[in-house]
């Protein structure tokens, strides 16, 4: 099935909206933020352009809104028929909105506004909370994104404190393997892009070709390594388990600088001690390549241990710098399973407590990366907080006794960032000196001479780049 246009994208029960604005209203403002709450207080804004250019861009036709008509008269009885058709006459098709955000890549803390949106035709001031729904989807994107980089915060501490190595090497260590654990290709391709913010290895193809359109590059945003997987392993069967790793190595030995093995198909241990560590052990050494040991079942941090102990008894290790122990080059071990931001620390905490540096490990996370959270994790919303009836302007909000944590903003909008710190507050231009953070990144009144929205873009390298980790 094709996207689904603007005026199809929403919930039912808005049809009936702009029947209940009081009369006279010409301006609603709304805005998006991540309300204040438990888990990670520091979030990373990203995923917006992507919903702009895939939905919001979309020109509709007086045939799509016949379509509406005949469909939410059916599905749920009103619908704002003169409204959208002022859209296509008056507009050409496209939305007359204003929407602001703060630049993608932004780490900033909860609470604090990331969207804003305005009606820019007094006429369609029943707009900006009809794509809500559309708008508030960024949930997934900035959810990603921001456990990725906590991730990547924690990795990064563990390089200061354990590793020689060039920071760099850090963009490896998170492998996004979540694509087949996504409800839809585009869940995959979406949600994954928020991983390639902070890191360059992924499984997850969708991923990078929904970033590179979306963020119009054709750059290689994400890498990964040739790697086993049970089916390929127990095709041969437990008696020729060894043949398993020895054509692994034939195959791949030598041509690519690492690739993986998971050695957890029937018993780890005599698989990394025995066959890797003894049997396999010269061929391993002079393969010119990585071998990297993955054990797939058991208590994460313990199997994680296990294989690196095994390891050190068969290559050895030596002791760098920081007074860690790092395995010879010839190997390391990747975990793949029960990866999350918790036992990801756990791990490393495992490890390092151990003796053993960060540069010997890498994780892999599927499901804890991209399936592990839902819009409430953060409290993504978006509420009205500005009308304006007959001219005249108030701010609105919501103040419920029962939950004052819902409580919602009023009044205009703005993002300032005072000593480094952002901060929201009332847009009052005659009072606030300060530059508003939050950018246009969509504008459209055709009223005003132009035929489509103006669509203001940001490349994938500075969305890294913002979030001040690269």
């Amino acid at each position: 099935m094709k996207r689904l246009l603007p005026i199809f994208d929403t919930d039912s029960y808005k049809q009936s909206h702009f029947l209940q604005y009081p009369k006279g209203t010409q301006k609603v403002f709304s805005y998006l933020e991540a309300r204040t709450g438990t888990g990670f207080q520091d979030i990373v804004f990203f995923g917006l352009q992507y919903i702009i250019k895939n939905t919001l861009m979309s020109q509709i036709t007086m045939k799509d809104v016949d379509f509406a008509q005949s469909f939410f008269s059916q599905q749920v009885g009103p619908f704002n028929y003169d409204g959208w058709r002022y859209i296509v006459e008056k507009h050409n098709g496209y939305l007359p909105l204003e929407i602001k955000a703060v630049p993608e890549g932004t780490v900033l803390a909860r609470g604090n506004v990331l969207v804003t949106i305005e009606n820019t035709d007094i006429n369609c001031a029943w707009l900006p909370q009809y794509i809500e729904d559309i708008i508030v989807r960024v949930w997934s994107t900035i959810n990603v994104a921001t456990l990725s980089y906590h991730m990547k915060k924690a990795i990064l501490a563990a390089f200061e404190k354990t590793s020689d190595d060039l920071k760099d090497s850090a963009l490896f260590k998170l492998v996004d393997f979540g694509s087949r654990g996504a409800y839809s290709q585009e869940a995959a391709g979406v949600g994954g892009m928020g991983h390639l913010v902070n890191f360059m290895a992924t499984d997850n193809i969708p991923s990078i070709l929904y970033a590179q359109d979306a963020y119009n590059t054709n750059a290689m945003l994400g890498y990964s390594i040739p790697a086993s997987e049970h089916s390929t392993t127990v095709s041969w069967t437990e008696e020729r388990e060894q043949d398993v790793y020895e054509n692994m190595i034939n195959q791949f030995g030598g041509k690519y600088p690492l690739f993986a093995m998971v050695m957890d198909s029937y018993d780890l241990e005599n698989a990394v001690r025995n066959i890797i560590g003894k049997n396999l052990k010269d061929k391993i050494l002079n393969c010119g390549s990585t071998v990297v040991i993955r054990p797939d079942s058991g208590v994460p941090k313990d199997s994680v241990l296990s294989c690196l102990q095994w390891l050190d008894e068969a290559f050895g290790t030596e002791v760098n710098s920081k007074g860690y122990k790092v395995l010879h080059k010839s190997v390391r071990v990747i975990q793949g399973d029960g990866v999350n931001y918790d036992s990801l620390v756990e791990i490393i905490d495992h490890i390092v407590a151990n003796g053993y540096s960060i540069d010997n490990v890498a994780f892999g996370s599927g499901g804890g990366l991209l399936q592990a959270h839902n819009r409430d994790t953060y409290r993504i919303a978006q509420k009205c907080s500005y009308i304006e009836i007959d001219g005249v302007g108030m701010g609105v909000r919501k103040m419920p006794k029962t939950d004052p944590t819902k409580a919602s903003k009023a009044g205009r909008l703005k993002l300032i960032k005072v000593d480094g710190v952002y901060q929201t507050i009332e847009d009052n231009k005659h009072l606030n000196v300060l530059d508003n953070e939050l950018k246009t990144v969509y504008y459209f009144n055709h009223q005003y001479g132009l035929d489509k929205p103006t669509f203001n873009e940001i490349d994938f390298q500075q969305v890294r780049a913002n979030t001040k980790l690269w």
